[in-house]
């Protein structure tokens, strides 16, 4: 990342109040600094895929921990009360960004057309 950004504050969420944004990539960047999640499966060629997202997501009413998530169609998911009062904000692979409640947020994961969504969580 530090090849396309100039700096490592914007991977914060001005509302987390639970991580503080790096200075720098080299001596004091990790997963605490980053208030997104990363989709892994996304590509540039499927407009409808996510790359990334508010890591404010619950499975089954558990707040998600850090690692790699698989996410089914079926898999219940939302988004936690720890910021934007019960939503939050998913970045596509054509750099629209939609924000969007609970309810809906498991649609936009089915809608990527894929049977599992990966996504990398800080």
């Amino acid at each position: 990342m530090s090849n396309e950004l100039t700096t490592p504050k914007i991977l914060i969420c001005t509302a987390d109040t639970n991580r503080s944004a790096a200075t720098n990539f080299s001596s004091d960047f990790g997963n605490k600094n980053v208030s997104y999640f990363v989709g892994v499966d996304a590509a540039d060629d499927d407009p409808q895929r996510i790359l990334s997202g508010d890591d404010n997501i619950s499975v089954s009413g558990n707040q998600v921990q850090s690692g790699l998530l698989e996410l089914l169609t079926n898999t219940p998911v939302s988004w936690t009360a720890a910021r934007h009062r019960l939503a939050g904000n998913i970045l596509f692979a054509d750099g629209s960004v939609q924000p969007t409640t609970s309810s809906n947020l498991w649609r936009l994961f089915r809608q990527t057309g894929l049977v599992t969504n990966r996504l990398a969580i800080p």
